[in-house]
């Protein structure tokens, strides 16, 4: 293996090894040093003239079979030949977007693609006659040359890995070539044919080829060997690129759009080629770290890699190396290559989308920005007063890494501390280093256990500021404060945590990081340790409720088994209420107490009790929200899908030819549903709640199931209305609770039951349907496939005790009372009632006589969209919804031209007309205290 320096280009100038100065001792010459010889060693290694310094600088490339390389310790496993680049998948989507994109503007707009292709015509028609056949000839030769020429070049610097990678994307660039010329002659509407091709100046009534069948793989060959990181070879490439375009479009062999296409398609099978395959893989090992170390100036003996088991954030920290050298202290070297930079692209792209920009850094980032960016926070947190690691030394390992030297620190992370060994003293001294950082005003970005460094001494030292800004503004700076805060608070308490920061910072500088103090403002590890911890926290509520129930139930039975004449007797209805209140009176108070409040709560208690009137509203760090996003998508597919099923649809004749009747009818059972849905809630309330009231919730839930998810939004806010109601918390989750497992149960059945029914419709004998039996094979299997992995079941199983934990006690309440137990299976039966019916209206109200359905087909229809509906993670099921019901009455019988339109007036009913009454019942009820 032979690295190739800092810079390919630079190959060439690499010297023989005897001819090196010896710059040994170059990087760690020491003015307080008393001893002459090592003086006199540091002199010799000074006298080194520019060869030297450049060397010294990193910029001298070197050769591994050219130096003696000692071993290293724990260096890194057998690393895989290739590696799968993100950055490879992100440029082969943004390439498939252009070339969408490309094909729709070349098919919409027709006349703005002719009025192009005239002016361009008309430009180059201009040019001398010998100069564009000059043109033409020096290009057709080139193109075919530079290729040839560049793997002569890499087959020399013995890159013959990269060169294969090239044949291959040639090769699969021409077949797609060849598809793509195959389907616009055949296939492709006439607007994107005259876009892409012309009639053939050399051969009379032929076109010209729609994509360049040589071009393409040109591209895709030089793309895929990587000349982008070759200044050189670029520009000669897009030289002739670009003369040959010009000679090509001059000569009239070619369309503006066939040259564009080419180019994406190459580009993109080029990046396509090289996910799928992988990359060579050129990340450094422990050895030529120990080469690199040698040629800027050290004499390395061992090398020793840290082993880390915080994966997450490996990306941000780099590879790290404690290096024992010949003569002088040990050092920490940090190397950080491509590979592992991409290590959490997706989930920085992610934040770079959904944050905003002063909370977030940016997801692509190169390796010499890195290391400039790096260096740079080192010698300004130095500068500014904190202790942190001193840099010594910066160079690149070839062109994909890149290594920075510091001094070796010692000691041991906050992470790695006892709960003992971390003090009063030692919490000051983090926020004193906190404290001068934030004096120049620089953020660290990454303020988590392992980037507190405590040496032998007990001084703090600031680590991993690779990920840091300077001249941050006021926000970022509140973000360190408050994931300090939190990653204190971890493993001290909320009390200790904020006072330590008090002390040092003052109140106000703590009290206006409250507004930050939210899990999407703190690190990945952190949001992890929080989520965590709330999961064990609500596993030790569900337990004291079990053991509370448990108890109750155990004495109850004693009591009974006491009492001679209790046991002969049955209890009347009063002892059992009495005995029902009991229990649930012990439930809450073990709920009571086994509830705990999370650390970001307990923080917010504390700064509030030094600074009362501090500002608690957490500050808008959402650029776009995921709900919003995912609303966004959906809303967009969904309207793409009804919009092609109505531009087939003549509404003039259909609404002409509408029965209003009918549309009267679904308005009416429209309106019923909401008496239902209050008659299906208050079943499961034991307690007192008014009517008409209850109704007015279910109203203003048209507002709120807009706003957040159907199985979201409608279950918040029946909660929220029975506690303003007078009814416990924990009750009201627990009711709200029934009233969904038992509405999921009785939709299972009614599913069942009328798709029997729909199946039977058409058979002589009571046999179900094969889509019937083969939907209960389908959950069956899923059943099974549940079950059977141990990650599901737990997850099943976790939810489900959860769920029973708080409703069986309820259910058990409901059962003694069989008026609200009728009232509540009633009230669901009747709600899925009013909606089969007024989807059955609308669609009457559109249909002829001979296009009706049967009401199992119509309640199927309904059932299966409903469910499909709850399951979306979109406000109202926007898209899932309207999709799954117009393809299921296509599916069942209804025409597409009657389907359609009856699903839009049914949502137009159920969804999106009750918005208005919704968001004024929603007021109200607000206004009222109700909500």
């Amino acid at each position: 293996m032979k690295p190739q320096g800092v810079h390919p280009e630079d190959a060439e100038s690499t010297s023989d090894a005897s001819s090196r100065p010896d710059t040994a001792n170059a990087g760690k010459k020491d003015p307080g040093e008393s001893d002459s010889g090592k003086k006199d060693e540091a002199k010799k290694g000074a006298d080194t003239s520019d060869a030297g310094r450049k060397a010294i600088e990193g910029k001298v490339p070197y050769d591994l079979d050219e130096v003696n390389v000692d071993e290293v310790e724990g260096d890194e496993p057998l690393l895989p030949a290739r590696v799968h680049r993100p950055s490879d998948l992100m440029r082969l989507l943004v390439g498939m977007l252009g070339i969408a994109l490309l094909l729709a503007i070349a098919a919409f707009a027709h006349g703005t693609t002719s009025g192009l292709e005239q002016d361009i015509n008309k430009g180059t028609g201009q040019a001398p006659d010998l100069f564009s056949k000059m043109a033409g000839l020096v290009s057709s030769i080139a193109i075919l040359l530079v290729p040839v020429a560049f793997a002569i070049e890499r087959l020399i610097k013995r890159d013959g890995l990269r060169i294969a990678d090239g044949v291959l994307a040639a090769v699969l660039a021409h077949g797609v070539t060849l598809a793509t010329d195959l389907w616009v002659a055949r296939g492709a509407p006439e607007s994107i044919r005259d876009a892409l091709t012309q009639p053939s100046p050399g051969d009379i009534g032929s076109l010209t080829d729609p994509v360049h069948g040589y071009l393409a793989p040109v591209i895709a060959y030089m793309t895929a060997v990587g000349m982008s990181r070759r200044p050189r070879w670029r520009t000669v490439l897009w030289a002739v690129l670009v003369l040959y375009a010009f000679s090509m479009l001059v000569t009239g062999y070619t369309t503006p759009f066939s040259i564009l296409l080419t180019l994406l398609i190459g580009w993109t099978v080029a990046y396509g080629t090289l996910y799928a395959v992988g990359s060579p893989n050129v990340r450094p090992t422990g050895r030529t770290l120990m080469a690199g170390l040698r040629h800027v100036g050290f004499r390395p003996v061992s090398a020793a890699r840290e082993e880390t088991s915080d994966t997450q954030e490996t990306g941000d920290r780099g590879r790290r190396y404690f290096v024992t050298l010949e003569d002088g202290p040990p050092l920490d070297v940090t190397v950080v290559d491509r590979e592992q930079q991409a290590q959490g692209f997706f989930y920085r792209a992610w934040r770079n989308l959904t944050l905003r920009g002063f909370a977030t850094r940016s997801s692509l980032q190169s390796l010499r920005q890195a290391l400039e960016q790096e260096a740079l926070l080192a010698y300004a947190a130095i500068a500014a007063g904190a202790n942190a690691p001193k840099l010594i030394a910066t160079s690149e390992l070839g062109p994909d890494a890149v290594m920075l030297v510091y001094e070796h620190t010692g000691g041991h992370t906050l992470d790695s501390l006892s709960d003992d060994e971390i003090t009063d003293d030692l919490l000051r001294g983090t926020w004193l280093q906190v404290k001068a950082l934030q004096s120049r005003r620089i953020a660290h970005r990454r303020l988590v256990g392992d980037a507190i460094l405590v040496d032998r001494s007990g001084k703090v030292i600031i680590t991993d500021l690779r990920i840091g800004e300077i001249a941050a503004n006021n926000l970022l700076l509140r973000m360190d404060i408050s994931q300090l805060l939190v990653t204190l608070g971890l493993r001290v308490g909320a009390e200790r945590g904020v006072a330590s920061a008090v002390s040092v910072l003052g109140p106000d500088a703590v009290a206006d990081c409250l507004p930050m103090l939210q899990p999407i403002a703190l690190s990945r590890s952190t949001r992890a340790t929080l989520r965590r911890l709330a999961r064990e926290r609500a596993q030790r509520e569900r337990e004291a409720v079990l053991e509370a129930s448990r108890l109750a139930k155990h004495a109850r039975s004693e009591e009974a088994t006491g009492d001679t004449g209790a046991a002969l007797d049955k209890p009347d209805k009063k002892t059992v209420r009495a005995q029902a209140r009991a229990e649930k009176r012990a439930i809450d108070e073990a709920l009571d107490e086994a509830r705990e409040e999370d650390l970001l709560t307990q923080i917010r208690h504390e700064v509030l009790l030094i600074r009362p009137q501090a500002p608690v509203e957490p500050a808008r760090l959402e650029r776009v929200r995921p709900r919003t996003l995912i609303s966004f998508i959906a809303g967009a597919i969904a309207a793409y899908f009804l919009l092609t099923q109505l531009t087939h649809i003549e509404f003039g004749p259909l609404i002409a030819n509408a029965q209003w009747g009918w549309v009267a009818a679904a308005v009416l059972f429209s309106a019923c549903s909401y008496f239902a849905a209050a008659m299906a809630l208050l079943g499961f309330v034991p307690e007192r709640v008014p009517f008409r009231r209850t109704v007015a919730a279910q109203v203003a839930g048209s507002f709120v199931k807009i706003v957040a998810p159907a199985a979201v939004g409608g279950v918040a806010l029946n909660t929220r209305f029975l506690q303003r109601a007078g009814v416990r918390p924990g009750l009201a989750v627990a009711s709200v609770g029934a009233s969904q497992l038992f509405g999921l149960g009785c939709h299972i059945l009614m599913l069942l039951s009328f798709g029997y029914l729909t199946g039977t419709e058409k058979t002589p004998s009571l046999s179900p349907s094969r889509t019937v039996i083969a939907g209960l094979l389908t959950v069956a299997v899923l059943v099974l496939v549940v079950t059977s992995v141990p990650f599901l079941r737990k997850f099943v199983v976790t939810r489900v005790r959860s769920l029973f934990a708080g409703v069986v006690p309820r259910m058990l309440d409901v059962l003694q009372r069989p008026q609200k137990l009728v009232t509540g299976i009633g009230g669901m039966l009747l709600l899925t009632a009013c909606f089969v019916m007024c989807l059955d209206a609308s669609i009457r109200a559109f249909g002829s006589a001979g296009t009706s359905l049967s009401i199992a087909s119509v309640a199927v229809v309904f059932l299966a969209g409903n469910a499909l509906g709850s399951a979306a993670p979109t406000p109202g099921g926007v898209g899932a919804v309207d999709v799954t019901l117009t393809v299921g009455l296509i599916a069942v019988g209804l025409p597409s031209e009657v389907a359609a339109p009856s699903v839009l007036l049914f949502r137009m009913l159920t969804l999106w007309l009750p918005v208005l009454p919704g968001w004024l019942a929603f007021n109200h009820l607000t206004r009222k205290g109700a909500l």
